[in-house]
C-alpha cells in the first residue's frame, strides 16, 4: 500500500482488497476496534483505487405514507405508532414525476418510488400497482435520472415486471445483523427481506441494501450486517443513521440522538468500504442529526462515495447546494455520470433560499418584539 500506516492490521486488509480478495468476518472484527484516524486513511485509500473520486447522490420520494402494518422500532410510518406524520396513499403520479425532475435538477443520478407498506401487490391491490408501474414508466420517459425502487416484499413475478420496466437498484435494506434484528422488529424476519432482495437480484436488478447504525446495536453487529451484505451482493450500500421519532419504540427510548458515537460512525463508514471496495457506501438519513455542520465531510474523507440528497420519508433533509459543499468539502466532486446537472445553479438556489429564509426569520423576530 502506498504511504503505509504502520498498522499491521490495517494495512495487511488493504493489501489484500487491493490484490481482490475478500475481507471476511474475522478481517471485519479486528478492523473495526483500530483506530480511527488509521482507518480513515485507509479506506479513503481503498475508494480512491476502486472509485473515481466522485459522489453519486440520489433522491427519493414518499410515494404512499403511513399506515404500515409492519412494527418496525425505528419508523415513523407503522400504525402501531403515534407520531403525527402526514398520512395519505400512493401518490399521482404526476406528482412523483415533479418530485422526479426537481431531484433531477437538484443533481440526483437515481431516483426512488418508496411506498410505506409491507409490500406493494399486483396480486391484492391491483390500481396501486398499475399506478405505480405508470409512475415508473413517466420517470423513465421523462427524465435522465434512473429510476429506483423501495416497494416491500416481492414475489417473482413482480420483480420481472419491474426489471422489465427499467428499474435500475431495487431498495430493500436489512437494517441490522441478523442477531439483532428480532430486537427491533416482530412482524417479519431477517430472512424475510433477505428473500426479497434474492428475487430482485435474480430477476435483473441491482441492489441497494444497507443498515440503520445507532439502534442500540453493537459494533460486532454492525460488521455482520456488512457480511450478510456480502453474502447477498449489493451495489449500494446505503448506510442510514437513526433520526429517533418520538412516539416510536426507539425514539422513546434514545430521545434526540442515536445511540452512536461521530468516532463510532466514521469507523463503520470506513470498515464497510473495506469489506464492499466496488460498492457506493452511501451516507443517507440521519446524519444532518447525528453529524455537525463540521463533521458531515468526514465519512466522506473515510470511504463513502454516495449521498442521498433532499427530503427523506417522513423528515427534512440538507439543501442539494449544502450537501455539494460537503462533498467539495472532503476534496471530492458531485457524480455527473448519468445526469450532468449545473452544479453552480443547484449552489445559488440554495443561497437565494438561504437568503429568503433568513429575511423571513428577521421579519417574523421584529413582529415578536413588537
Amino acid at each position: 500500500m502506498v504511504d503505509e500506516i504502520e498498522n499491521a492490521t490495517v494495512d495487511n486488509a488493504v493489501e489484500r482488497v487491493l490484490t481482490g480478495k475478500q475481507l471476511d468476518r474475522r478481517d471485519g472484527l479486528a478492523l473495526i476496534a483500530q483506530p480511527v484516524e488509521e482507518l480513515a486513511f485507509a479506506a479513503d485509500y481503498v475508494r480512491s483505487q476502486f472509485g473515481d473520486d466522485t459522489v453519486d447522490a440520489c433522491s427519493i420520494v414518499n410515494a404512499k405514507a403511513g399506515n404500515c402494518a409492519e412494527d418496525c422500532g425505528f419508523c415513523a410510518q407503522s400504525v402501531h405508532f403515534d407520531t403525527d406524520i402526514d398520512t395519505y396513499g400512493f401518490l399521482d403520479p404526476e406528482e412523483i414525476l415533479a418530485a422526479a425532475t426537481r431531484a433531477e435538477r437538484d443533481g440526483a443520478q437515481r431516483f426512488g418510488i418508496v411506498v410505506a407498506e409491507k409490500g406493494v401487490s399486483k396480486e391484492q391491490r391491483p390500481k396501486e400497482w398499475r399506478e405505480v408501474l405508470r409512475a415508473i414508466r413517466m420517470v423513465r420517459d421523462e427524465t435522465d435520472v434512473e429510476v429506483d425502487a423501495s416497494l416491500g416484499i416481492l414475489t417473482e413475478e413482480e420483480a420481472q415486471i419491474l426489471a422489465e420496466e427499467g428499474i435500475n437498484h431495487y431498495n430493500h435494506n436489512i437494517e441490522t445483523s441478523p442477531r439483532f434484528f428480532p430486537e427491533i422488529v416482530d412482524s417479519h424476519s431477517f430472512e424475510d427481506r433477505v428473500k426479497t432482495l434474492e428475487i430482485a437480484k435474480d430477476a435483473g436488478m441491482d441492489l441497494c441494501a444497507g443498515v440503520i447504525l445507532g439502534m442500540g446495536e453493537a459494533p460486532t453487529d454492525r460488521v455482520d450486517a456488512a457480511i450478510a451484505l456480502q453474502s447477498i451482493g449489493v451495489s449500494s450500500l446505503p448506510v442510514n443513521i437513526l433520526n429517533p421519532v418520538e412516539g416510536t419504540t426507539l425514539g422513546d427510548k434514545f430521545g434526540d440522538s442515536a445511540d452512536i458515537s461521530t468516532e463510532e460512525i466514521i469507523k463503520t463508514i470506513a470498515v464497510y468500504r473495506l469489506l464492499h471496495p466496488e460498492a457506493r457506501v452511501r451516507l443517507t438519513g440521519g446524519r444532518e442529526v447525528n453529524l455537525g455542520k463540521d463533521e458531515q465531510h468526514l465519512p466522506f474523507e473515510a470511504g463513502a462515495d454516495g449521498i442521498l440528497t433532499g427530503d427523506y420519508l417522513t423528515t427534512s433533509g440538507q439543501s442539494p447546494g449544502g450537501d455539494i459543499e460537503v462533498i467539495e468539502r472532503a476534496g471530492l466532486e458531485p457524480n455527473l455520470e448519468v445526469n450532468e446537472y449545473d452544479i453552480e445553479a443547484v449552489k445559488k438556489r440554495t443561497r437565494e433560499q438561504s437568503s429568503v429564509e433568513t429575511a423571513a426569520d428577521a421579519s417574523n423576530k421584529i413582529k415578536l418584539d413588537d
